[in-house]
C-alpha cells in the first residue's frame, strides 16, 4: 500500500509570548521572555513564585460568560488555537467530507484547575458532595477535542494523546499516520494546557522540577546553561491542520510543509529521570529519520526538548551527538522553551509549529538567558544562543519527552 503524503496548511497558537501566529513568532525571533510573577493566585508560601502565563486573554473575547463557564481554561485554549488554524488553513467547512476530518488532540493533564477548585470547595463545605454539574465534563482531558468536533461538525476520528509532555506530538504523528493510510483527508492536531495552578505549581515543586530563580523570573528558563536550576511552568496551545496533500493541492491551499516522518520510543528507566546516555533519545531520533526516509544529515535544525534542567539537557545534546555525528555542528538546535516556558502536553504543539516556522522564514530562534558555559555540554554544538540566526533550513526534527520515559519526534520538510 502507498503511503499517502501529509502537509501542512493551517497553524494556530495561544503562548505565553504571543496569543497568534504572528505575535508567536514575532516573539520567538525576538528572543522574548514568557516568564513573570503569577497573577492567578497568592504565591506567598510557594518556594515558586512565577511562571509562563499567557498575557491579555480573556475567555470573553471568544465566548460568551455562560459557555465560558462551562469549559476549564485548556478546552478555552483548544478552541480558540484551532478555531486560528482553521482559519489559517482556508479550508471551506461547507465542502469537506466532515466523515473524514478528525481531531486527535493531546493534553498531559487537562482540566487540573477544574478538579483542583471542586475539591477545595468540597473540602470547605459540610461534607455534602455538592460538585457542579459541569465538572466532570470540564474537567476530562479528552474534552477539549470533543469540544472542537462538536463546533465544527468533524465525525472523523476524535480523542485525546496523553503521555505527559510527550501529548501533543503523539497526537501529530497518530494524525500523520491516519492521512497517510487514507482514513482521513483533514486532522485537527495540537495540544493545550493549563496547568499554572496552585495543585501545578505546589506538584512540580514538592518534586523539586521547577526553578526558583524568584529575584529574576524572565532569566530563570535558561536551557544548556550551567546555571540551570529547573523548568519553568507554561501555559498555552498549538494548533496544527494536517491534510491529504492531493486534497491541499486540489483546493490550492497554502501549505507550509511537510510531515514526513514521525518517531517513538521510550526509555524504560525511570518515571521522570531521562536515561543519562540518551539511550530512549538517541532511538526515538533513529526511528523518525528512518520513518521519515532521511538520512541524518538531511536535517538542518533541531527544536529541542531542552527544558532547562540539569540532567535532561546533558543527556539529548549527547543523544544529538550521537546520532549525526560529525553532523551535529552542522545544525542549529535550540530550545524555544527559554521562552515559552514548558507547555507540558501543548509543548510538542508550539514547538513543532516553531520549527515550521523556522522552515518558512529561513531564520531559527534563539535558546536565551545563556550566559555560563556547561562544561558537560559539547563546545563544538551550534545551540544557537541568545539571538536568532539566519539559514536556511529545508528540514527540521522536533523533540518532545514525557515523564514515564515516553519520547516523540517529528520531521518537517519544506515544500519548493
Amino acid at each position: 500500500m502507498e503511503l499517502k503524503r501529509v502537509v501542512v496548511t493551517g497553524l494556530g497558537a495561544l503562548t505565553p509570548i504571543g496569543n497568534n501566529i504572528e505575535t508567536y513568532w514575532d516573539g520567538l525571533i525576538r528572543g522574548k521572555s514568557g516568564s513573570a510573577p503569577i497573577t492567578y493566585y497568592d504565591t506567598e508560601k510557594f518556594k515558586t513564585k512565577f511562571a509562563c502565563e499567557l498575557k491579555d486573554f480573556d475567555p470573553l473575547n471568544f465566548f460568551d460568560r455562560k459557555e465560558a463557564r462551562k469549559l476549564d481554561r485548556f478546552a478555552q485554549y483548544a478552541l480558540v488555537s484551532s478555531d486560528e488554524a482553521i482559519a489559517d488553513s482556508g479550508l471551506d467547512l461547507d465542502k469537506v467530507d466532515k466523515f473524514k476530518v478528525g481531531v486527535v488532540w493531546g493534553a498531559g493533564i487537562g482540566g487540573l484547575e477544574t478538579f483542583q477548585n471542586e475539591v477545595i470547595n468540597f473540602a470547605a463545605g459540610d461534607g455534602t458532595p455538592r460538585f457542579n454539574p459541569f465538572f466532570i465534563p470540564k474537567m476530562i482531558a479528552d474534552i477539549a477535542p470533543g469540544n472542537i468536533s462538536i463546533k465544527h461538525g468533524f465525525m472523523g476520528p476524535n480523542y485525546t494523546t496523553v503521555s505527559a509532555c510527550a501529548s501533543s506530538a503523539n497526537a501529530m504523528i497518530d494524525a500523520l499516520n491516519y492521512i497517510r493510510l487514507g482514513h482521513c483527508n483533514v486532522v485537527v492536531t495540537g495540544g493545550s494546557e493549563a496547568a499554572v495552578t496552585i495543585a501545578g505549581m505546589g506538584g512540580f515543586n514538592a518534586m523539586h522540577a521547577l526553578s526558583t530563580r524568584n529575584d529574576s523570573p524572565e532569566t530563570a528558563s535558561r536551557p544548556f546553561d550551567a546555571t540551570r536550576d529547573g523548568f519553568v511552568l507554561g501555559e498555552g496551545a498549538g494548533a496544527l491542520i494536517l491534510e491529504e496533500y492531493e486534497h491541499a493541492k486540489a483546493r490550492g491551499a497554502k501549505i507550509y510543509a511537510e510531515v514526513l516522518g514521525g518517531g517513538l520510543s521510550s526509555d524504560a528507566y525511570h518515571m521522570t529521570a531521562p536515561h543519562p546516555e540518551g539511550i530512549g533519545v538517541v532511538k526515538v531520533m533513529e526511528n523518525c529519520l528512518e520513518n521519515a526516509g532521511l538520512k541524518a544529515e538531511d536535517v538542518d535544525a533541531i527544536n529541542t526538548h531542552g527544558t532547562s534542567t540539569p540532567l535532561g539537557d546533558v543527556a539529548e545534546l549527547k543523544a544529538i551527538s550521537k546520532v549525526f555525528g560529525s553532523h551535529a555542528t552542522n545544525i542549529n538546535i535550540n530550545s524555544t522553551k527559554s521562552m515559552t516556558g514548558h507547555l507540558l502536553g501543548a509543548a510538542g504543539a508550539i514547538e513543532a509549529i516553531a520549527s515550521i516556522l523556522a522552515m518558512k522564514h529561513n531564520i531559527v530562534p534563539p535558546t536565551i538567558n545563556h550566559t555560563t558555559v556547561d562544561e558537560n555540554i559539547d563546545p563544538s554544538l551550534n545551540l544557537t544562543l541568545n539571538k536568532a540566526q539566519k539559514r536556511e533550513v529545508n528540514v527540521a526534527m522536533s523533540n518532545t519527552f514525557g515523564f514515564g520515559g515516553h519520547n516523540a519526534c517529528v520531521l518537517f520538510k519544506k515544500i519548493g
